[in-house]
């Protein structure tokens, strides 16, 4: 598996083509993702993802495919944190079911393209000064602290969002959905209609998310192939999650510690992985690193099972 110019253009291509074989041929027509149907595409996105891991393992060897599998669950294990959020704007907004799926799409879509600028910029600043890899360090295990102290039940605030209110200010806006469109013409003068707004709230979120999940990967590795791609198939599945975990989320909530304890071992491993080196020449190894994330990921969503959440 070469890591060359034409292989990223083929990779690209081949995630565009299913990204658009998604929204103009499986789901053409706007509708409620019912839970089978979620279900099943998320069983697809999964099975896809482990035959390319396993792609990853036959030509670049075990140790690359254990650092890809653990950015994948890393990256998979933040979205699901992350899902909660965007039900909790879809719902502030009272977004049909029928148009979560649209506005998901573009979601996805969007991420793709930030977290591409993201791993580039942080893999080509962690290679040229090596200092950043400590500051690096220190933010996932402050991240993780502040997560922890933050608790399980994320708040959404739209009307301090910036992007949404330069949409406010600048756009006239419906005051309805307009079926499943951004914009709509009245009198020869374009709207915006309120599924941008959700779109632009859901695209702004991201990049807080961005900003957790990017270091949180390229501490685990920062071979840029690995990141993108690990990055790129856990996102691809994020729609068909989030409507086949939708009315489940909430029996996970201690998964939002078990993800703060992640990014602190994260994090701890890099301020300290040198020092430990240095005094006893050891160094974590990767099938390690990985049972550990899986450990801990296990635990807060068996804890969850075991100690339900009582009703609101």
């Amino acid at each position: 598996m070469e890591n060359t110019p034409l292989f990223w253009l083929l990779f690209v291509a081949l995630i565009i083509g299913l990204l658009l074989l998604d929204l103009f041929v499986l789901n053409r027509k706007a509708h409620e993702i019912k839970l089978k149907e979620a279900l099943g595409w998320s069983a697809f996105w999964v099975f896809l993802s482990l035959c390319f891991n396993a792609l990853v393992y036959q030509q670049m060897g075990p140790e690359a495919a254990g650092e890809w599998l653990t950015g994948y669950l890393v990256e998979k294990a933040l979205s699901v944190d992350n899902l909660f959020v965007f039900l909790l704007i879809f719902t502030y907004f009272k977004v049909p079911g029928e148009y979560q799926h649209r506005i998901l799409f573009w979601g996805v879509l969007g991420a793709l393209v930030l977290r591409a600028v993201f791993i580039l910029a942080g893999a080509a600043l962690l290679a040229r000064f090596h200092v950043l890899v400590y500051l690096l360090g220190a933010f996932l295990v402050y991240t993780g602290v502040q997560m922890w102290a933050a608790g399980a039940d994320p708040e959404i605030d739209p009307e301090h969002n910036p992007v949404v209110r330069w949409l406010s200010r600048h756009l006239p806006i419906t005051r309805g959905f307009e079926g499943g469109r951004f914009f709509v013409k009245r009198d020869g003068l374009r709207f915006a209609t309120p599924l941008l707004v959700v779109l632009a709230m859901v695209e702004t979120t991201d990049v807080v998310f961005a900003v957790d999940s990017i270091p949180a990967i390229l501490a685990i590795t920062r071979d840029t192939f690995i990141v993108f791609t690990s990055n790129v198939f856990a996102l691809l599945g994020l729609r068909a999650m989030y409507f086949a975990l939708a009315s489940l989320m909430r029996l996970f909530h201690y998964l939002h510690y078990g993800l703060a304890l992640i990014l602190v071992f994260i994090g701890s491993k890099i301020l300290f992985e040198d020092l430990v080196y240095s005094a006893f020449g050891y160094r974590l190894s990767t099938p390690l690193e990985l049972g550990v994330v899986g450990l801990l990921l296990a635990g807060s969503v068996g804890l969850s099972l075991l100690r339900p959440k009582a009703a609101e």
